[in-house]
């Protein structure tokens, strides 16, 4: 009789970051959390697509993070744009006036 010794499975540590970080920048880090989610979402894929198959989980909690990121960014950058174009066309410089 063989003995095989159970698989051993662990998740990403940095996937898991990516997750908590994906869901504070919604709540108590805005701008900074997302980028944080972003980055360690990445490094997480990539950690997990090298390691041997079947041993390392996490890349659903990377993607994750990954989305919650990016969607946080997003919309970030439109609110700064919007801020950007009300500022210009409430104090009547308007983007006509604007010499190039």
């Amino acid at each position: 009789m063989s003995y095989q010794t159970p698989a051993y499975r662990s998740t990403n540590s940095m996937a898991v970051i990516s997750l908590i970080f994906g869901i504070a920048c919604w709540f108590v880090l805005p701008f900074i959390g997302a980028i944080v989610a972003v980055v360690c979402g990445h490094l997480a894929r990539g950690e997990i697509r090298r390691a041997e198959p079947g041993t390392v989980d996490g890349d659903g909690l990377a993607l994750a993070g990954l989305v919650l990121g990016y969607i946080h960014l997003a919309l970030a950058l439109l609110a700064i744009v919007f801020v950007v174009v009300f500022l210009l066309l409430g104090f009547g410089i308007g983007l006509h006036s604007l010499h190039w």
